[in-house]
């Protein structure tokens, strides 16, 4: 056991979180929960997960490849979910915002997407995103690293 809060901060305990969906006991339920456990895959270098939860029809030639060099070159600090939606026309499509923070040799960054899954084979896929603006966090907002330190005492002062 890991004893320790699910990389998705989703303050809930690792095993009991991602893990299961990252270790192929247990399928995300929902659009969200993918999102998260994909996540923590990026985290935990998990590549054989995002390749599998990569909805078929989307994915790209050299994908591993692609992944491989992304995980290498980037660590990952924070989650944080800002919406999800349904497809108003195709019950089996829903979005989720969210954004990701992390950092690279360049410094650090964030990654602000719309994300569209779809539910197919009883299961759901990430299909694509878009790319959105960052979003502004606020000085006295926790810190997105899970440091339990305000924005502000943490990485708002980089």
């Amino acid at each position: 056991m890991q004893n320790r809060t699910c990389y998705c901060n989703n303050k809930k305990n690792y095993d009991e979180c991602c893990f299961p969906y990252l270790s192929n006991t247990r399928t995300p339920q929902t659009p969200e929960q993918l999102m998260r456990s994909r996540y923590s895959a990026f985290c935990t270098k998990n590549i054989k997960y995002l390749v599998a939860t990569h909805y078929p029809l989307k994915r790209e030639e050299k994908e591993e490849e692609i992944l491989e060099e992304t995980i290498n070159n980037t660590q990952w600090h924070g989650l944080k979910v800002l919406e999800t939606e349904k497809d108003k026309k195709d019950s089996n499509i829903e979005y989720v915002e969210f954004t990701a923070f992390y950092q690279t040799n360049n410094g650090h960054g964030q990654l602000h997407e719309k994300s569209k899954f779809i539910y197919e084979n009883d299961r759901w896929y990430y299909v694509d995103g878009f790319l959105l603006e960052p979003i502004k966090i606020g000085r006295n907002e926790p810190c997105w690293c899970q440091s339990n330190k305000k924005f502000k005492k943490c990485h708002g002062k980089f």
